[in-house]
């Protein structure tokens, strides 16, 4: 199969779809590898460290998807790209669809096989695929919040840890998952409060073990939202609905309420946003100010310790794209139902129900997509 790895486009993305190691995977299997001049220089790999493995060196995007019968990137395609896929070609990446219906358009009209890391699954029911990224985007939105709650940004000017006489900041995260998980493990590092809300009570149980009553956790009830939101200092919303916009956890007359200067870092930005006053920003100017709250919602959180999320991301994706080369898209999505779970679009026709709920939109299911 010819692979293709094209650079990113997306405001400020500097991460790049393969590495070096993963590409000898491929080039050693006898597939053919493209990758689009400079496609990782930012993070330190530059074409010889591709040349090396066996790649070969494009000169231009077009080049790369025409010569490509799968695409592996790393955010959802921007309408340039869009514009150079083709009927049955196959789109490996993230794609975020439910909120953006001009990219779900998009794809249908291309004919393209468009398969997204966010909602491809595992034996556990997790995201696998997603989880890297979640652990990046989780530990950075503490850093990302601290520095939004200086004076310089508009902040409250709260030290997270505190000092020995002065109490530390409060820190609630909303959603008990991955980037939940790893925002109050940095959190509770830097000796901040923190408090986790989650409406699982078999979460709760095992945040409470696994942070030794180090965190409280809450029951989510919107009483119980609006009482720690008001209480914050950072309020990190890291709420996921596999698919799917992420619901509005925290209103706007909440944000009004909430105390001058207090920042919300949303990092579920990339599904819509769980608070109402997001907005998607990106890392040259990631933070605004509304209703007297500092707000951080770069939708591609990850692209700021782009060499970290690169390696990190390309561990979890190459043996699915191992396994789409090897095999074909077809026979690897019939094969192996976690990866069917991915299929989003398939030549023309929708196949995830929760995008095309959020949309309104008609869509078919994957194993009659396939099947057809």
């Amino acid at each position: 199969m010819h692979i293709g790895v094209p650079k990113e486009v997306k405001n400020h993305e500097y991460r790049v779809g393969m590495t070096p190691p993963g590409v000898f995977e491929l080039t050693r299997r006898g597939h053919e590898v493209v990758i689009e001049t400079n496609a990782g220089h930012a993070i330190g790999i530059d074409d010889s460290d591709y040349v090396t493995v066996g790649a070969t060196i494009a000169p231009d995007a077009a080049s790369v998807f025409k010569a490509a019968d799968m695409i592996v990137k790393v955010k959802e395609p921007q309408a340039s790209e869009i514009a150079m896929l083709r009927k049955g070609q196959v789109l490996f990446t993230y794609l975020h669809l439910a909120p953006d219906e001009a990219q779900t358009q998009g794809l249908l009209d291309s004919g393209a096989v468009a398969i997204a890391y966010e909602t491809v699954t595992d034996d556990h029911g997790a995201l696998p695929l997603l989880a890297p990224m979640s652990e990046v985007a989780g530990r950075m939105s503490v850093q990302a919040g601290a520095s939004g709650l200086e004076i310089e940004r508009g902040g409250r000017g709260v030290l997270l840890g505190g000092v020995p006489g002065v109490p530390q900041g409060k820190v609630v995260v909303i959603g008990g998952g991955v980037v939940g998980t790893n925002a109050a493990f940095i959190a509770n590092g830097m000796g901040a409060s923190v408090t986790i809300i989650d409406m699982s009570q078999r979460r709760m149980a095992e945040l409470d073990f696994q942070f030794q009553s180090l965190v409280t956790t809450l029951y989510s009830t919107v009483h119980s939202v609006e009482q720690a939101v008001l209480e914050a200092d950072l309020v990190i919303g890291a709420v996921l609905v596999p698919g799917a916009a992420a619901p509005k956890l925290v209103t706007r007359d909440m944000v009004k309420k909430m105390k001058r200067g207090s920042v919300i870092v949303d990092v579920a930005i990339d599904q819509g946003g769980c608070i109402e006053t997001s907005k998607p920003t990106s890392h040259s100017d990631p933070y605004y100010i509304e209703e007297g709250v500092v707000h951080y919602c770069v939708t591609n959180m990850p692209g700021a310790v782009a060499q970290t999320s690169t390696f990190a991301l390309n561990n979890a994706t190459l043996p699915f794209i191992v396994s789409l080369a090897e095999q074909g898209a077809v026979n690897a999505m019939q094969a192996d139902p976690h990866l069917l779970a991915g299929l989003n679009i398939y030549q023309g026709e929708l196949t995830y129900q929760a995008v095309a709920t959020e949309q309104g939109r008609d869509y078919i299911d994957a194993h009659d997509a396939l099947a057809a």
